[in-house]
């Protein structure tokens, strides 16, 4: 009896294939990572080190660049993706990528290969891609071809780079790109790249996608501290518009072009600008500096145990000098689920499965 029960649990697969679900493969940078950084040996660009996770689960480092959740997280949450795992996670597998979806996403990582070359180790979104293929390879051998193009063009694609390709590119004079472009031409130059990069995401199977847009990059509190009256640099949040306003009109022509694609900016620069702007709309005390520093050096650049946490983190808008809370992930993802429903698994019912995280008073550092 047991035999006849496989043979005929093996009859109806073979009928009707794999019965796959739809998730995310996420293309992206620091602002999305979710632990493959924290797996590469020679990373200079990680979030090992308390108190980075403190709001996410155990409250252990695992790999995000902020204490909670990612905007990324945030938003499969809400419209009822499963969360992708990283790539480079110990766990990861054919079961895992059917079951989840992968994240490739790489603190530092950018559209050009040069970008965060000083970082030592991280994945470009070339990079990212080529891992993609890899993980189509596994799945076609686990559930063949044809049920693979379908899982895969079901699926749904985020890409979310840009900042690092000015921040620790274009604006550092170390990198040639500071003088073999000017503000232009380099936008041109990455808007050249990211739409091979799409192309090429559309070839493997990517149907529907969303390319975040940049906030106000001038106005991370890393930006402020080097600037020398502590306000936003305009320069560097003018870059950030140039790029959206580029994105948008290639995304557009994009879609008319490939077949069957439904690819959607998703910016909030405005909003982001606002919540810096007055943040006390938005229930914040702190849009100007990050809620973990070390003591009064500024800039920190990262979070370690030594450092001295806000007394209440859900009141700043940014956790170290360059990414935000989880307070601030959650307006961005709310705003960008409002403006795109099209990434939907569902019928539009679906809730979190982890709602945001009862922040706890901070440890005393001192």
């Amino acid at each position: 009896m047991k035999f006849c029960a496989i043979f005929i649990l093996f009859i109806i697969l073979a009928i009707n294939g794999y019965d796959c679900k739809i998730v995310q493969f996420i293309f992206g940078d620091s602002l999305s990572d979710v632990g493959n950084n924290k797996n590469l040996p020679r990373s200079l660009a990680t979030a090992n080190l308390p108190f980075y996770g403190i709001d996410f689960g155990n409250g252990l480092p695992n790999g995000r660049f902020t204490n909670g959740r990612t905007v990324s997280d945030i938003i499969g949450d809400k419209i009822g993706l499963p969360r992708p795992v990283a790539f480079l996670d110990p766990t990861m597998n054919e079961d895992v990528i059917l079951e989840n979806g992968v994240n490739y996403a790489s603190g530092g990582g950018g559209i050009l290969n040069e970008t965060g070359g000083y970082f030592i180790q991280r994945f470009s979104l070339w990079k990212q891609i080529e891992l993609f293929q890899g993980t189509q390879d596994v799945v076609v051998a686990k559930i063949g071809k044809k049920e693979a193009d379908k899982f895969f063009q079901d699926a749904r694609y985020v890409v979310a780079l840009g900042s690092n390709d000015f921040i620790n590119n274009y604006l550092m004079p170390v990198y040639s790109d500071s003088w073999k472009y000017n503000d232009q031409t380099f936008v041109d130059y990455l808007m050249e790249t990211l739409e091979s990069q799409l192309k090429m995401l559309h070839s493997l199977g990517a149907r529907k996608l969303m390319v975040f847009g940049l906030g106000p990059m001038g106005c991370i509190p890393l930006q402020r501290a080097l600037s020398l009256d502590g306000n936003c640099q305009n320069k560097a949040s003018n870059l950030a518009k140039k790029f959206n306003k580029a994105a948008t009109t290639m995304l557009l022509d994009l879609e008319a072009k490939l077949p069957n694609a439904s690819y959607r900016f998703g910016e909030a620069y405005d909003l982001v600008n606002d919540i810096i702007t007055n943040p006390k709309k938005y229930g914040f005390d702190n849009s100007d500096s990050p809620c973990c520093s070390f003591y009064r050096i500024r800039p920190a650049l990262t979070c370690i145990p030594a450092s001295t946490l806000c007394k209440d983190r859900s009141k700043y808008v940014f956790w170290d000098e360059y990414h935000p809370t989880d307070k601030a992930n959650e307006l961005v993802a709310n705003i960008l689920i409002k403006r795109f429903d099209f990434m939907r698994s569902d019928d539009g019912t679906s809730h979190a499965p982890s709602p945001a995280p009862a922040i706890s008073p901070s440890p005393d550092t001192n």
